[in-house]
């Protein structure tokens, strides 16, 4: 720090000095660090590797190179910033299963599929590949700006020449401030063709362009089966996203056994902690249908599931799959990229692909101009060497005897001052008839290049066309073959699959026992009674109830949550069960409201303890979660009191005031969860019980063992919220239509 500048301190408002530093920050990340240049698709940091190899030599068809000796030199000359993420940044551009078109072929352990880190620098080495040398081509022949590195001492490229069309093919993901990027890769040889069509019609739609390339392309595989309209909006308006499952087949075994082969997992999903979520998945009982999980991968994958019975059909077996596991991902679409005159900007894929045809325009011209200055200064050279060639002899005098042989040859012959310094400059070996022809066949060829190279320059129809050529010659080269072949499937969306987890359970008579202690149990076989059931101390039987193995339970709780249950997953045995709490996760204030065997299609009246519900379906009390679903809503200090089968026309309620009310069912909202209305008003205490039925056939309770059927319910009949009378003379006295 000079002395001028020692001690000098500014005052400025901490929001002013802390808003224009993190600007600059924010500017710094978006332009230099996290978002890729639509010409040649790369970051700063691989414009830098590449560039590097380049300057080490490391063609393809040479050796290879310490990977530390090609980090040295990025961070050394170009990119100031941690080996690692530098090295990091190099090793995906070398994973096969990372990037589309690998722009780096690595010897030595570059990592795998499985989430394994490569080997350090010090022991992998790397070279380019071909599409490296197709993303070069030209740089060398002032195609791209340069500009000083970060200490002024190198020059580094802008931008690449970009000959392969690598933004699209190899794809870029990077968050910026405020900003991100995710572009999937794509295949090159559809990406070719979509620009050629371009070419061809520059009004080309994106309909039209997704003709030729219609959709990604993973380095893994797999198959995406997104809608095609959404593929069509996502790349018009370059924001979207693609569904991508795992490929599957089925191989068969004797007897009617068979297992799932998966041979493709979706893009960027390791394979290690895939296998993981399944494993951990399948001992929390939480993928009923899957038995087993094996992993027989080598280089490629081939993971094995068995289904839980040979009932089960593939397709669910997969679809459950699908639903909780990675073996299902989502790739989204967001096409913000550096455009040509640095400024982040989301592009549809037209624009995208225009933008690469302008660039490689942009250079054709730049190369043609280097290559029309060469051969005009050849020719320069040529025309005074055949000047020279008519008097050899004066040549040679003149150069024995005048002191100063430059001015002599310029005077004599009327050449200029680079054409005599180059006739000086040759070689006496050159002075011979033979070398005369070969300039004079040089000199036709530079004029006949001379003259075309003019003709491109002045017509843009024939730089075009030039420009289809070149991109022409990349289809060719990397469209097709093991590395250019499509390798995930477009599909679209697939028909709806309906899963049965009761396929997967051997289906036998169970009767569940609930205690009054909140004790739960399943027993084989369907039992009379209960009075052969043994319990802990101080408890006794709150329900028994018939069912078969596959079948649904939902307990309906005190706090308005249903919960279901699966009568296979119920514990086993004579013992004493286990303690609902632990299938069901409820808070020790909660308690069971009832226990009952679900039935699809089926209505059931809820209500609260204040006398509020609604009817509900049967779809809308399942939940395959444990916390259950909140189906009525509860108030501070209310508690749900029923849910009961709404088969009837009719709705009778009865509260703890002994009033008996009687209205159409109808009147009850239908709803999939909620507060409810108002079904019978009380002065005193609460609803007590309900029950839904035919006007009909009449009101039916118990009564002891006995049951009684009351028909004239004239004088209890009225309207939803009106408070009822006194139940007729032989109603239970515990005021429950069970006779409790």
């Amino acid at each position: 720090m000079s002395d001028a500048l020692a001690g000098n301190i500014q005052n400025a408002p901490l929001a002013d000095a802390l808003s224009e530093r993190y600007l600059a920050y924010a500017l710094s990340t978006i332009m230099s660090r996290s978002l890729p240049d639509v010409r040649d698709g790369l970051k700063p940091v691989h414009r830098r590797l590449v560039y590097a190899m380049h300057q080490l030599r490391l063609d393809p068809t040479a050796g290879f190179k310490k990977c530390a000796r090609v980090i040295g030199d990025v961070i050394g000359k170009y990119h100031p910033h941690g080996e690692a993420s530098v090295y990091e940044a190099l090793v995906r551009l070398a994973q096969d299963f990372a990037a589309r078109y690998p722009l780096v072929e690595g010897q030595g352990n570059f990592g795998n599929i499985d989430g394994d880190n490569p080997a350090a620098m010090r022991y992998t080495e790397a070279r380019m590949t071909l599409v490296t040398r197709a993303m070069l081509d030209g740089i060398d022949d002032d195609a791209v700006d340069f500009r000083p590195n970060y200490d002024g001492e190198e020059h580094e490229p802008v931008v690449l020449p970009a000959g392969f069309p690598n933004l699209l093919a190899n794809g870029a993901a990077g968050i910026a401030v405020g900003m991100a990027t995710s572009i999937p890769p794509h295949n090159a040889g559809e990406v070719c063709s979509a620009a050629l069509a371009l070419i061809a019609n520059p009004d080309a739609t994106t309909a039209e362009l997704l003709q030729h390339m219609p959709g990604p392309d993973f380095p893994t595989g797999g198959i995406c089966i997104e809608d095609p309209a959404s593929i069509l909006t996502a790349y018009e308006t370059g924001r979207g996203g693609f569904r991508l499952r795992a490929s599957w087949e089925v191989e068969r075994g004797k007897n009617g056994m068979w297992h799932i082969l998966v041979t493709e997992i979706p893009y960027q999903v390791q394979k290690t902690k895939l296998i993981e979520t399944l494993a951990e998945l399948l001992e929390a009982k939480k993928l009923p249908l899957l038995g087993d999980i094996r992993d027989e991968s080598t280089e490629l994958v081939r993971l094995i599931l068995e289904p839980k019975a040979r009932t089960v059909e593939p397709a669910q077996l997969m679809e459950t799959l699908f639903r909780a596991t990675q073996l299902e991902t989502r790739f989204p679409l967001n096409m913000n990229v550096l455009t040509s005159d640095r400024t982040p900007m989301v592009l549809g894929l037209r624009a995208v692909i225009q933008a690469w045809l302008n660039h490689r325009g942009e250079v054709l011209i730049r190369r043609s101009n280097h290559r029309l200055a060469e051969v005009e200064r050849r020719l320069e050279l040529l025309n005074g060497f055949l000047i020279v060639f008519l008097d050899l002899d004066e040549v040679i005098r003149i150069i024995r005897e005048e002191d100063n042989a430059k001015a002599g040859l310029i005077r004599r012959f009327e050449i200029n001052d680079v054409q005599a310094e180059a006739i000086l400059n040759m070689r006496l070996r050159s002075l011979r008839r033979l070398e005369e022809m070969e300039l004079r066949r040089e000199h036709a060829t530079l004029e006949k290049e001379k003259k075309g190279l003019n003709a491109l320059l002045g017509s843009e129809k024939l730089r075009w066309k030039r420009v289809g050529e070149e991109i022409e010659g990349i289809r060719e080269k990397f469209g097709s073959g093991p590395l250019g072949d499509r390798r995930t499937k477009l599909t679209g969306v697939p028909d709806a699959v309906e899963v049965s987890f009761e396929t997967a359970v051997e289906r036998e008579p169970l009767t569940v026992v609930l205690s009054r202690k909140g004790w739960i149990r399943a027993l084989r076989g369907h039992l009379a009674d209960g009075s052969d059931l043994k319990f802990k101390d101080g408890d006794e039987l709150r329900l028994m109830l018939h069912c078969q193995s596959p079948d649904r339970l939902c307990l309906f709780a005190t706090n308005g949550r249903a919960y279901t249950l699966r009568a296979s997953e119920l514990p086993r045995g004579r013992g004493d069960g286990q303690p609902i709490r632990l299938l069901a996760e409820m808070t020790n204030s909660d308690d069971v409201t009832t226990l009952f065997m679900l039935q699809d299609g089926q209505r059931y009246l809820v209500a609260s303890a204040t006398g509020r519900g609604f009817v509900v379906e049967s779809a809308d009390l399942l939940s395959e979660r444990k916390a259950g679903k909140q189906v009525l809503n509860t108030r501070p200090g209310e508690e749900a009191v029923l849910c009961v089968p709404a088969i009837g026309d009719h709705v009778a309620l009865v509260g703890e005031n002994r009033r008996l009310l009687v209205f159409p069912l109808e009147q009850v909202p239908v709803l999939a969860r909620g507060t409810g209305v108002i079904l019978q008003r009380f002065k005193d205490g609460g609803l007590k019980d309900a029950k839904v039925f035919a006007l009909a056939d009449g009101l039916t309770w118990k009564l002891g063992d006995k049951t009684r059927t009351e028909t004239a319910l004239r004088d209890w009949l009225g309207e939803r919220a009106q408070a009822g009378r006194l139940p007729p003379n032989g109603f239970p006295k515990g005021g429950t239509f069970s006779g409790g």
